[in-house]
């Protein structure tokens, strides 16, 4: 077997690479808390009566500077947002930068400002990195690697029967806002990446209603809103039932999904949160997600239910209902 795009693109190739490839010849996979096989948003290390969560994720996304944010911007929101899901404080940031000989270095600074930028805005600090040069014209790829706290851990498969979920804003921008740019496609309104640090939004959810309400949160990143519900539905062993009409998607982006050929349940969202909380604490946390300006388009989009455990319902515009299926690859590769 040779390894494909598709294999990292966090649909269903992938998970199939990590738990038949990866997994089996990780022996260690575990410091004592949320480890490798949990195949979470990242891992805990209990310490004391809290926990350190350490999440690293690596960012080759091309074109390196979109509209909206850069790879940059991309980086430090990615791992924050890890952390975040995880119910984590981040505490500190490191960055590895593999860059391509031949790269321009005033892009490398314009990257390095944007890094600083969305650091500041959480705030957290970048405080160790390293850094290799390659003889191949790769431009630039960035890893980073966080590290936060909490004293209750949340993992994305805690969701319980009757829990409402919600979203923290629409969905499909990112990936679509990236494939409409390299396919050249314009409208009068231009389609921008949600690229963005959540801590703010999960912080304020969780001061409102409690830790202890939130059972599971996901960010739909590769694979989007489709994987990450269906990663939930499964871990948890429930169904998730999700009504379209309800599910916010900007209408630039729908029209552009459909030119595409792309679902917009599939494609990756950098700045969002996907949370599964206590029914009778549904509304409060969405009044919380719609306080902040990045969660004005927060929704509760569905429910947790008995029927079809492992699976995702979508309750149709007309009132039919279909399965939604994770995706087996990303339709868009290299957003992320």
């Amino acid at each position: 077997m040779k390894i494909k795009l598709e294999h990292g693109a966090g649909g269903e190739l992938m998970e199939e690479l990590i738990r038949t490839v990866i997994l089996k010849n990780i022996k260690i996979s575990s410091a004592g808390g949320i480890g490798l096989e949990a195949l979470d948003d990242g891992a805990t290390i209990p310490l004391g009566d809290e926990h350190i969560v350490f999440t690293i994720d690596g960012h080759t996304v091309k074109p390196i500077f979109f509209p909206g944010g850069d790879i940059g911007r991309l980086a430090v929101s990615g791992t924050v947002n890890d952390l975040a899901v995880m119910g984590a404080k981040p505490l500190a940031l490191a960055s590895s930068l593999i860059i391509g000989e031949g790269f321009e270095v005033s892009d490398l600074e314009r990257i390095l400002k944007s890094m600083n930028d969305t650091a500041q805005e959480v705030p957290v600090p970048i405080i160790t990195g390293d850094t290799k040069v390659v003889e191949d014209e790769i431009g630039i790829f960035v890893i980073t690697a966080g590290v936060g706290i909490t004293q209750r851990p949340i993992t994305d498969s805690g969701a319980k029967i009757g829990d409402l979920v919600l979203v923290s804003g629409t969905i499909g921008d990112h990936g679509i806002a990236l494939m409409s740019h390299r396919e050249g496609i314009s409208f009068e309104t231009e389609l921008k990446s949600d690229v963005s640090p959540i801590w703010d939004v999960v912080e304020a959810v969780a001061k409102e209603i409690g830790w202890e309400n939130i059972h599971a949160m996901k960010d739909p990143t590769r694979g989007g809103l489709s994987n990450a519900l269906n990663e939930m539905a499964r871990k948890a062993n429930v169904g998730i039932l999700v009504r379209e009409n309800d599910i916010p998607i900007k209408p630039e982006v729908k029209a552009a999904s459909e030119m595409l050929g792309i679902s917009p349940y599939e494609v990756a969202n950098e700045g969002k949160v996907v949370m599964i909380v206590s029914k009778e604490y549904g509304e409060d946390a969405l009044e919380a997600m719609k306080k902040l300006e990045k969660g004005k388009n927060a929704a509760i989009i569905g429910e947790v239910i008995k029927e079809y455990p492992g699976k995702v319902i979508l309750e149709t515009g007309i009132g039919g209902k279909r399965f939604m299926e994770p995706p087996i690859g990303d339709p868009v590769p290299r957003v992320c």
